[in-house]
C-alpha cells in the first residue's frame, strides 16, 4: 500500500512574533550594554533584582535601536526605579 504525498495543500501563513520575541542584536549594537547586566548578573550571583539598572539600560538600548518594539518602561516593570523629572523652581 503506498500512500501519495500531496505537498501542496498546505501553505505557510506567516504571523507576527509573540510578545517578547524580537531580533537579535547581529551587529552587536547593544553588546556593551548586555556584557553589562551579564556581568552585573555573575556578580550578584545571578540575582537579577539586584542588577535592574543594568537590565534597563540594555532594554533602553534594544529600544532606541529598534531591536524590539518601544514600550514605556513603566510597563516593564522599571516604574520603581524610572528617573525623576526635575521640578520646576519657584520663582520668589
Amino acid at each position: 500500500m503506498s500512500t501519495a504525498m500531496n505537498f501542496g495543500t498546505k501553505s505557510f501563513q506567516p504571523r507576527p512574533p509573540d510578545k517578547g520575541s524580537f531580533p537579535l542584536d547581529h551587529f552587536g549594537e547593544c553588546k556593551s550594554f548586555k556584557e553589562k547586566f551579564m556581568k552585573c548578573l555573575r556578580d550578584k550571583n545571578y540575582e537579577n533584582a539586584l542588577c535592574r539598572n543594568e537590565s534597563k539600560e540594555y532594554l533602553m538600548c534594544r529600544m532606541q535601536r529598534q531591536l524590539m518594539a518601544p514600550e514605556p518602561l513603566e510597563k516593564l516593570g522599571f516604574r520603581d526605579i524610572m528617573e525623576e523629572k526635575p521640578e520646576a523652581k519657584d520663582k520668589c
